[in-house]
């Protein structure tokens, strides 16, 4: 069974969120993003739901971190329009306000504040000049990036620039599942390489300002061919290239992977090379977002990647992912051996979403327990194995609005009532609070 103690001495316990999937974006002069965009055309997002009071985190904040009394760290984001209702220009002091507040209640609850300046709330009047492939987003983000720290940068513990750009790009422009909702290879590539420059622009202006402990936040899935035939090795090849090398090679080596360049490369933005030398700038550190395993069999019918799922008899989360907690070990050795040798990694994102209910006041995700116990011990037998993981955040703290989900998918340690907004911890919530423990406690 283990327990804190089995853990590194500094080994960091938290739990994340994100601001559009919390706060309630029609609060205190936020601006409209592109997911309010995309929420609103029919089909897009169940029951075209919205976060425009999600969780009510804007009003609710100091309740909500007491649930977190016990852990070590918090992970939250900021939101660039809640912050710059335009995406530029005039400042949203109200929004800035709120950010203080919740960084000093974050330290004032002894927890240490993980910043991520962008999980995905693109101001809509930026989307409307091309968003993502529009090579000035960069500029714009590092100028967001200023704004923000200057306000909070002296109180963080630390900073990511960008969570899971494989969601902000290929999810979003290639295959059309998240805002903005496109389905064009070309702005795809452009997508991919504006993110990674924004990435590097935010990181120069937060070194310029002598910000420590910067970083990103990529997510990965552990992966297998169908068989062995070779058509279907070649594809999980291809599909490793895409879903899991195609942010951290370049942010590594400033290339980018083969089967990328076999895709997209000549959808790339002209003298794009020019810039790798930036995206690839040293970091402090890795996030690390795992969630499930994919099979890969080739589908040479379809245009590239040619590539396809095919569902096995594994156990599954209420989101239809396989769990398969032996690849959260996979990835983090293989990010060790290949990419990132003794920096330090984080477990930014694990969890399961499933259909929680509260019975006599109770919630009973027996499933969710056994989830995160098996996560943990991956991540134990990791470090055993000479990786630098520092740290484990659950996702989520609490359910959420879970983007095209809607309110459906409920990842959360506490569970929230979305009419009444009531929190109810659940029976994960008070097992993770038991093995963090400093005094006992052991899963």
């Amino acid at each position: 069974m283990l327990k804190r103690a089995d853990f590194p001495e500094n080994f960091l316990f938290g739990a994340a969120t994100s601001a559009y999937q919390i706060e309630g974006h029609a609060f205190g002069g936020a601006g409209p993003t592109h997911w309010d965009t995309f929420a609103a055309k029919p089909g897009n997002v169940v029951n075209n739901e919205n976060g425009a009071v999600a969780c009510d985190h804007y009003h609710r904040y100091e309740q909500d971190l007491d649930l977190l009394l016990g852990f070590d760290a918090y992970r939250f984001s900021t939101s660039w329009a809640r912050v710059l209702p335009e995406g530029r220009g005039p400042v949203n002091q109200e929004g800035l306000d709120f950010y203080d507040r919740l960084v000093d209640a974050v330290l004032e609850r002894g927890l240490k504040p993980f910043l991520t300046l962008y999980h995905w709330e693109l101001p809509a009047t930026l989307a409307d000049l091309g968003g993502w492939t529009n090579r000035e987003i960069a500029g714009w983000f590092g100028d967001y990036t200023d704004i923000v720290m200057d306000r909070i940068g002296d109180r963080v513990a630390s900073v990511a620039t960008i969570n899971e750009p494989w969601c902000v790009s290929y999810l979003s422009h290639f295959l059309g599942h998240h805002a903005p909702g496109l389905r064009d290879i070309g702005a795809t590539a452009n997508a991919v390489h504006n993110v990674l420059l924004a990435h590097g622009v935010a990181m120069e202006r937060l070194r310029a300002r002598g910000q420590d402990n910067l970083g990103i936040v990529l997510n990965f899935e552990a992966l297998r061919p169908g068989s062995q035939k070779p058509e279907d090795l070649a594809a999980a090849a291809t599909y490793d290239d895409v879903m899991n090398r195609l942010f951290i090679q370049p942010l590594m080596t400033g290339t980018y992977p083969d089967a990328i360049m076999a895709g997209l490369g000549s959808h790339l933005p002209q003298r794009w090379q020019d810039d790798m030398d930036l995206i690839s700038k040293p970091m402090d550190w890795l996030g690390v977002n795992y969630y499930t395993r994919q099979t890969i069999v080739a589908a040479p019918s379809e245009p590239w990647p040619s590539t396809r799922f095919i569902t096995t008899d594994c156990d599954k989360t209420q989101m239809g992912w396989d769990i398969y907690p032996e690849g959260l070990h996979e990835t983090l050795t293989w990010l060790t051996d290949e990419f990132t040798g003794d920096m330090p990694l984080f477990v930014t994102e694990n969890g399961m979403a499933w259909d929680d209910k509260v019975i006599n006041g109770t919630v009973n995700d027996s499933e969710r327990m056994d989830y995160i116990s098996r996560h943990l011990q991956q991540i134990h037998r990791a470090i055993g194995d000479g990786c630098n993981v520092q740290g484990f955040f659950y996702w989520s703290l609490m359910d959420n609005y879970e983007w095209a989900f809607g309110y459906d998918k409920r990842f959360g340690m506490i569970h929230v009532d979305f009419e009444t907004q009531k929190r109810t911890p659940k029976e994960s919530y008070h097992l993770l609070k038991q093995v963090i423990r400093r005094d006992r406690g052991g899963i």
